[in-house]
C-alpha cells in the first residue's frame, strides 16, 4: 500500500474529501537545495578546502595522512548534513501527501519513517497564506495552519510551550484550497467556541453553514 492510500485510510467514512494532492515537484526540490543550510555548508566547505590544500602541499602530509583524512571527514559534518538533506529530498517528496476533508486536514511526510498527522478544524485557530521566492517563481503557495492548542516540549530538562500547527506546502491551487480551509475553519471553530442549544446537529445561534452528521 502506498503512502497516499495509507493516508486515505485515516479519513473517516463520513468525511467528504475536498482536496488531495502533493507539493509541486520543482518548487519542492529547489527549496530543498536552496535552504538556510546552503550558505553555511558552502562557507564551511571553502574554509576546510583551504586547510586541506595547504596541508596536502606541505611536507607533513605523508606522516599524518590517515589522521588528517579522518579529522576533516568529521569536521565537514555540516556539509554532509546539507548534502544528505538534498539527496533524500526525493524520498521526502514521495512520502508527502495532503488531504483536506470537511472535518480535518491530513498530512503524511517523513524520510526514513512515515509520519501521519491529523488536525481537526475545531483545533485550528488561524489559517494563513505564504508565498516565498520559489513559490512565486513556480506559481504555487503555502497554507499555514496554526492550532489553538499549546504543546509542552521538554528537551534536556528545559520545558518550552509552543503552538502546534501544520503546513500544506507548494501547491498550485493554493487560493482555492485556502478558501475552502478558511471557510470550514471559521464555521466549525465558531460552533465549538460558542455552543448554543446544547450542541444540536445545527447551531441556531450563529450563521454558519456547517451541519454535523
Amino acid at each position: 500500500m502506498d503512502n497516499n492510500n495509507e493516508l486515505k485510510g485515516l479519513v473517516g467514512n463520513n468525511e467528504k474529501i475536498f482536496y488531495e494532492g502533493k507539493p509541486d515537484f520543482k518548487c519542492f526540490i529547489f527549496e530543498s537545495i536552496f535552504n538556510p543550510m546552503l550558505p553555511i555548508a558552502l562557507v564551511w566547505f571553502l574554509f576546510d578546502s583551504f586547510f586541506i590544500g595547504a596541508f596536502l602541499s606541505g611536507p607533513e602530509a605523508g606522516g599524518m595522512g590517515l589522521f588528517f583524512v579522518g579529522f576533516f571527514l568529521f569536521h565537514l559534518m555540516p556539509v554532509w548534513i546539507y548534502l544528505g538533506g538534498v539527496i533524500f529530498s526525493i524520498r521526502r517528496y514521495r512520502n508527502t501527501y495532503y488531504i483536506v476533508t470537511d472535518k480535518a486536514v491530513y498530512i503524511s511526510n517523513g524520510v526514513f519513517t512515515k509520519n501521519y498527522h491529523n488536525k481537526p478544524f475545531a483545533e485550528l485557530s488561524h489559517v494563513n497564506l505564504h508565498r516565498g521566492i520559489f513559490d512565486q517563481m513556480f506559481g504555487v503557495g503555502d497554507i499555514m495552519l496554526t492550532s489553538s492548542q499549546l504543546v509542552n516540549n521538554t528537551t534536556y530538562g528545559n520545558s518550552d510551550i509552543t503552538v502546534a500547527g501544520i503546513n500544506i506546502n507548494s501547491i498550485s491551487n493554493y487560493q482555492e484550497v485556502y478558501n475552502i480551509i478558511k471557510k470550514l475553519q471559521q464555521d466549525i471553530y465558531t460552533d465549538v467556541m460558542y455552543p448554543n442549544d446544547l450542541r444540536p446537529k445545527e447551531n441556531h445561534g450563529y450563521n454558519t453553514e456547517y451541519k454535523g452528521e
